[in-house]
């Protein structure tokens, strides 16, 4: 009898670790997939939605599971019960397994009081509805915030970028866009050679830094910031959200809800349970680093299922592209002595999200390459 694989998710993370296992314990497992949606959406191209730049793509689930070589159950994580292994879903139906992965994703929630919230694919029309208010002069001062604590900073930027390039090229000079931030530097987290870079173009398109600022609330056109206090004029304000993790029933997690790993993934107190990906503690909440925490966990699953292979632990190489309404610049950090930025694709195929697998997985089969 195969190893039985529950992955517990429809995701990247979720995509990855089939594919992954499919290249380490070929034969050797039966993989099944629990998810409660019927498609796949990439979600990183949803910045450039409202522009008109770009839609995110919405594939069916069950044909990419089954082409990745696994099978879909339709249904939603309700417990977890490790010792005897086996799950339960919110319909009360009960599944075995011989290792369970779980890649749930996290939960937003809005961060700031009073802002536009912007989480992803679904919401477009606010941001569509920001930009016509803003080519009529309704607003004129558009910010773009960053609330503490978010774990992927990128789309901040992107919307900045993409708003005063589209109100640009309509002639709506009267609109100031600008970018508040709790980082000392736009997007540092990929060192200072692309943190300047991210910087010139931002200046190049007239976008407003406040860094080392943190936004708390806004409210009649002011939005109030920490450490000070002190308010800054808007109009309107958009924020990224924050994160929470799932909290399942019988999965041990921290004070917010995400679950804590070892470098390889496997999730601590719990025997055969490993997770990757946003649910997990890792501070930075990004698709191709969720990717890399579930070929971890493959690993060490195809080698618990008998594989011969030699687990690696997971080592966060971060990657980013970022739309800017010219030419993009892909974002690199993690790689000793590669940091960098650049015009030209550090990475094939230059997709938003770069994973081992996923990622030729999406481009042969489905032409996705951005």
């Amino acid at each position: 009898m195969a190893f039985r694989v529950l992955i517990a998710g429809g995701g990247v993370a979720a995509l990855e670790a089939i594919l992954a296992l499919r290249a380490d314990a070929s034969g050797l497992v039966d993989v099944e997939v629990l998810a409660p949606d019927t498609e796949f959406v990439y979600r990183p191209l949803a910045t450039a939605a409202p522009f008109h730049a770009a839609e995110p793509a919405r594939l069916p689930l069950r044909m990419l599971v089954e082409e990745a070589g696994a099978s879909l159950r339709t249904g939603r994580l309700s417990a977890v019960d490790a010792d005897s292994h086996r799950v339960t879903t919110d319909d009360g139906e009960t599944i075995l397994y011989d290792a369970l992965l779980l890649a749930l994703g996290a939960v937003p929630s809005p961060a700031i009081p009073g802002a536009v919230t912007f989480a992803g694919p679904g919401d477009e029309p606010a941001i569509v509805a920001v930009l016509d208010a803003a080519l009529t002069g309704t607003v004129e001062r558009l910010v773009f915030a960053l609330p503490s604590g978010v774990g992927w900073p990128l789309p901040v930027y992107e919307l900045a970028l993409l708003t005063a390039g589209y109100l640009d090229d309509a002639g709506a000079t009267r609109a100031e866009v600008a970018v508040v931030t709790p980082e000392d530097t736009p997007l540092g987290a990929f060192g200072a050679q692309a943190s300047e870079a991210v910087a010139e173009v931002l200046r190049f398109r007239g976008v407003e830094v406040l860094a080392g600022t943190v936004p708390l609330s806004f409210a009649d056109g002011s939005l109030r910031v920490a450490p000070n206090g002190e308010g800054i004029p808007a109009d309107v304000v958009v924020a990224l959200p924050r994160l929470e993790g799932p909290r399942v029933a019988g999965v041990t997690a921290d004070a917010d809800g995400f679950v804590p790993v070892d470098a390889y993934g496997a999730v601590i107190d719990l025997d055969d349970v490993w997770a990757a990906g946003d649910l997990t503690t890792f501070n930075v909440k990004q698709g191709g680093l969720a990717t890399q925490q579930a070929d971890a966990a493959a690993a060490s699953i195809a080698a618990r299922a008998g594989a011969d292979v030699q687990p690696t632990p997971f080592r966060p190489v971060l990657r980013g592209l970022l739309l800017t309404g010219l030419v993009p610049r892909y974002l690199r950090a993690g790689e000793p002595g590669r940091s960098a930025a650049d015009t030209e694709p550090l990475w094939w195929p230059p997709t938003k999200i770069v994973a081992r697998h996923l990622s030729p997985f999406l481009a042969e089969h489905i032409g996705l390459v951005a």
